[in-house]
């Protein structure tokens, strides 16, 4: 018999190409996690955000130069303290500390770094890995605060 803690994860993967209900599909299913686990409602708009700005990093920068209906893959895991979800596509990789800071002065008109300036901020653990073409993250759930 599993221990308690253990029915209450929920662990999946998923091979998703740039098709938005796909998309939501696999957003709904981290969403309801996260809901059955007792996540407030803040959290789910971290985690999110910070899920479609890797995904949108992905399509558009880890796929470029691949055929459209190629897929990524994003992995998670949902119990009562984390969220850790891994975002990885099959493309060349990237140095990621080649991605200008966008609150730096000279980069305030320019576009780039904003997802992940986003990502950093939301989840409590923001990490490349595979040259750059997997991002792990995780968003460690906040203390409850007292009544």
């Amino acid at each position: 018999m599993a221990h308690p803690d253990e029915q209450a994860s929920v662990r999946d993967s998923a091979r998703v190409t740039n098709d938005r209900e796909r998309i939501d599909r696999l957003w709904l299913s981290i969403e309801l996690a996260m809901q059955k686990l007792g996540y407030p409602k803040a959290a789910t708009f971290a985690v999110r955000l910070a899920l479609e700005e890797a995904m949108t990093n992905a399509f558009r920068h880890g796929l470029r130069d691949l055929p459209d209906d190629t897929p990524i893959t994003v992995e998670y895991g949902i119990d009562r303290d984390q969220v850790r979800i891994a975002v990885e596509d099959p493309g060349p990789g990237f140095d990621p500390t080649d991605v200008p800071d966008p609150t730096a002065e000279e980069n305030l008109t320019r576009p780039g770094g904003r997802g992940l300036l986003l990502i950093r901020s939301y989840m409590t653990h923001a990490d490349f890995k595979n040259d750059g073409r997997r991002l792990e993250m995780v968003y460690d759930r906040p203390p409850e605060a007292e009544n």
